[in-house]
């Protein structure tokens, strides 16, 4: 164990979720979250989701894409509590599941994009970038992969 490691741990020893895996599922699940932020509006509530998702049927493939980012977020409060038991298999899944949001939400910008005709739109563009950082986050992190490895780890004691 080095000294990094040491920094990625929680009061329990446990190693911690990293920040950027909620900044991803936070990404993953953006449908919810601009789902959410328009409830709080009373005035309009449509015209902020407008904002991010100009046609209704993007804003519904959002939500649906984004509900594996909902029960991504529900295994990592499971992690935390270290129960119910048998979520250690499904958790021990999590980063080939949180790959393949990836290439699912790859194919939703497609589609997007291709709806717009193929004009650059800021939203496209940073949506972009989010998955190309995203993808080479789940690749290459330690702290991620610490993470996912310590609780399935647990089936054995």
């Amino acid at each position: 164990m080095d000294l990094q490691t040491i920094a990625w741990r929680d009061d329990h020893g446990r190693v911690a979720p990293p920040l950027l895996l909620y900044l991803l599922l936070a990404f993953l699940g953006r449908g919810y979250v601009i789902w959410v932020i328009s409830l709080t509006q009373s005035a309009d509530r449509a015209g902020l989701v407008r904002i991010f998702y100009p046609l209704q049927m993007d804003f519904i493939q959002s939500l649906i894409t984004g509900l594996g980012a909902v029960l991504l977020f529900a295994l990592v409060l499971a992690e935390r509590r270290r129960k119910p038991e048998w979520l250690k298999a499904p958790f021990s899944l999590f980063k080939w599941i949180l790959m393949m949001m990836l290439v699912l939400e790859g194919w939703q910008l497609f589609t997007r994009v291709d709806h717009t005709l193929m004009v650059f739109h800021w939203m496209s563009a940073f949506d972009a970038l989010a998955l190309f950082w995203g993808a080479l986050y789940l690749y290459k992190s330690k702290h991620l992969q610490a993470y996912l490895d310590e609780w399935p780890s647990d089936l054995t004691s």
